[in-house]
């Protein structure tokens, strides 16, 4: 062969048409991602053909067998046979795609996991005088026949994927794989509280809800999913903006999670995980969380289909508003105010872990303590004066002033109660009506001076006062360049810097709620704060964190006793302040034990 031959061009690749069972397997990819896409795309069918009861059964994760029963309208023999080929679709009457009032909308669903898989479907229509059946096996269509069916639809999928093995690989585990079936199931149920949903799985984690009714049918199907202690520490979102709606359910900031998979979200009723409504939530919850921790919601925006394009994602699992700034200033405006109005509120699951751990330190039978490793040496039978002595305190771990007189009634009633002890020098033991409070008083203080920063900031201005002596502060270049760089916000915030030479700040003025904070310490921890995101215009999204700095330098430090007096003033003004559940590091102020419990504790009940 010449050697000019070897390098001569492949010839000019030539267009042609695919084969249409290839076209099918290609859409399959865009819409049918894994099992649990299948299972989405199957129960939306479900629900718009008006389904008061859908049952989903899986097997190896709905790999061997996805199947979807439910008792809608169903469909007529010349219905079923459109159903199984491409675009064809009865939820587009006007063909208007900017007016979408449906879950499922694009036609290719049945047509896509056919084309991947065994799929049989059997239907019957209300007004027909018996079922129908179709089958498709990996794109090859049979003809329509009848068969017995009462009124609804039942799809079976079976072998999903088997005429593609490479995507296959990209599966994960069994469980994972029904796990993620649940989660698209659950999402659904909370959307459509009014219908009965069940999910059987051989790998486990199977549920059953039934319909819910009436006003609190939402607040009930949450409860089943996300469990009774989020009904306890939830509180009602409900606001409008320009033709938007938002409704549902936040958890308070000290109920959350170490992801956002408990964060459920809908558009027009369709379960949506979109970035604008995540970012907006996380931004809601920025104040009250640490940056590694999640709130917990189920938050429901209504809309005029015209205002969100829904047809943005094969999948449809995001959406594209026509306004997001202006959904964005609802979502966290309403967010925040909810949270906000809950007050001095933490969640109820503080006590209970508290009690745990106490019933786990329980004796379950009677002890001698002279037979514990930690006995003191040379006890004896008699335990005589010197033995006794080994059991002194030398200083008293509980300050009890709070107690000398009884509390006022009017006091027990408040929601924090009386306070009547001091432990540590940092708890503050308080008696309501019904339980014990125990706080932290420098965790509950350090959040209601970061309030009292806030509402000057917002108002007045904050307060402060100059140095007798301006305090030089040495520092690293980098860091003093962080300080200098931000001095005219600083200001704004009660903190007048300049820079002192090379490697160090110099202090004219600080916020009057400091007093005599270690100005060293605070411009560290304010530098390393800004140090978090050098990013241009980063600087307006630390602004608080800096003020929970400063919060956190004049608070009520552990080791400090309190009268009777300051701590029932610190209780009332927790009572009054938002957010006061929780410190700025989004850690609970306070844990409530109701009486009773205690009580069961001690076996008296």
């Amino acid at each position: 062969m010449p050697v000019a031959a070897a390098f001569d061009s492949p010839p000019e690749p030539r267009v042609r048409r695919l084969d249409p069972v290839l076209v099918d397997r290609i859409a399959a990819g865009e819409v049918v991602e894994r099992p649990a896409s299948a299972v989405k795309e199957l129960v939306e069918n479900a629900l718009d053909a008006g389904a008061r009861r859908i049952e989903v059964a899986i097997e190896a994760g709905g790999r061997r067998l996805i199947r979807v029963t439910d008792d809608g309208r169903g469909m007529g023999p010349e219905d079923l046979a459109l159903a199984v080929e491409r675009h064809a679709t009865s939820k587009l009457p006007d063909g208007d795609l900017s007016a979408i009032a449906t879950l499922g909308f694009r036609g290719e669903a049945l047509p896509s996991i056919g084309s991947v898989a065994e799929l049989l479907i059997e239907t019957r229509g209300a007004d027909v005088p018996h079922g129908a059946r179709i089958a498709v096996c990996f794109g090859e269509k049979s003809a329509v026949s009848p068969c017995a069916r009462m009124q609804g639809t039942r799809v079976e999928v079976r072998d999903l994927f088997a005429s593609v093995p490479a995507r296959l690989k990209f599966l994960k585990g069994e469980r994972a794989e029904a796990q993620a079936v649940a989660d698209v199931v659950k999402r659904l149920a909370i959307a459509h509280p009014n219908v009965r949903f069940s999910l059987t799985t051989d790998q486990g984690g199977g549920f059953e809800y039934a319909a819910e009714h009436g006003a609190d049918a939402l607040a009930r199907r949450l409860a089943d999913v996300l469990g009774r202690d989020f009904a306890e520490n939830a509180v009602t979102i409900d606001a409008a903006r320009e033709g938007f709606a938002l409704s549902g359910h936040a958890g308070l900031p000290t109920f959350n999670r170490a992801n956002a998979l408990a964060q459920f979200m809908f558009v027009n009723d369709r379960p949506v995980r979109d970035k604008l409504l995540a970012g907006s939530v996380r931004g809601a919850y920025l104040d009250f969380l640490a940056s590694d921790r999640h709130g917990v919601v189920a938050l429901f925006i209504g809309c005029p289909p015209r205002e969100v394009d829904v047809n943005v994602h094969p999948a449809k699992a995001e959406v594209r508003f026509r306004d997001p700034g202006l959904v964005r200033g609802l979502v966290v405006g309403a967010l925040k105010e909810a949270l906000a109005g809950a007050r001095h509120r933490a969640s109820t699951t503080g006590g209970r872990s508290a009690l745990h751990v106490l019933s786990r330190g329980t004796p379950h039978q009677t002890q001698d303590w002279r037979h514990s490793p930690a006995a003191p040496a040379h006890v004896t039978d008699g335990f005589g004066e010197r033995e006794q002595r080994a059991f002194v305190i030398d200083a008293p771990t509980a300050d009890s002033r709070a107690n000398v007189a009884a509390p006022a009634l009017e006091t027990m009633e408040a929601p924090l109660g009386a306070a009547r002890a001091q432990l540590h020098e940092n708890y503050i033991v308080a008696q309501t009506r019904g339980g014990i409070v125990l706080v932290d008083q420098h965790a509950a203080h350090e959040r209601l001076v970061y309030e009292r920063l806030k509402r000057q900031r917002a108002e007045t201005g904050i307060a402060r006062q100059a140095l007798l002596v301006p305090a030089v502060v040495e520092m690293e270049a980098a860091d003093v360049a962080r300080i200098v760089g931000a001095a005219e916000e600083l200001a704004g915030l009660g903190l007048v810097v300049e820079s002192f030479g090379p490697g160090a700040v110099l202090v004219r003025e600080m916020p009057a709620l400091l007093g005599n904070a270690d100005a060293r310490k605070l411009l560290q921890d304010i530098a390393d704060t800004l140090a978090e995101d050098d990013s241009a215009g980063a600087l307006e999204h630390t602004l608080d964190k800096v003020l929970s700095t400063l919060a956190c330098h004049n608070s009520v430090r552990a080791g400090r006793r309190l009268s009777a007096e300051e701590m029932n003033a610190l209780l009332r003004e927790m009572e009054a302040t938002p957010g006061s559940g929780q410190c700025n590091h989004g850690r609970p102020t306070y844990i409530e034990l109701k009486l009773a419990d205690i009580e069961r504790l001690f076996k008296r009940r």
